[in-house]
């Protein structure tokens, strides 16, 4: 059986600090990140809105698409996410919707 995956990049303003990552569970990732049971980068910086994602149909797929994104120059990134979310919501608030 397959397991899926999500890419996603999460910010810690509009145009502030950014982090990309993947996961095969969004929400709970997300969460972790929201309420600093993730020690690290996101922690340090407070970037906790999730501003862009991508699902994929396999955690493999998701992964060379993340070691993609984070090859990326900054504003090809706020490019992605801006054509998607142009005034950066934060999406974590319509993942259960």
């Amino acid at each position: 059986m397959k397991k899926p995956g999500y890419t996603y990049i999460l910010a810690s303003k509009r145009r502030g600090t950014l982090y990309i990552g993947v996961t095969s569970d969004l929400a709970k990732r997300i969460w972790q990140h929201k309420n600093n049971t993730v020690k690290g980068f996101t922690e340090k910086y407070a970037v906790k809105l999730l501003v862009h994602y991508e699902v994929f149909d396999e955690i493999t797929i998701a992964i060379a698409r993340e070691k993609q994104l984070k090859r990326w120059h900054r504003q090809w990134k706020i490019n992605l996410i801006e054509e998607h979310n142009p005034n950066w919501d934060d999406l974590y608030l319509t993942l259960n919707a």
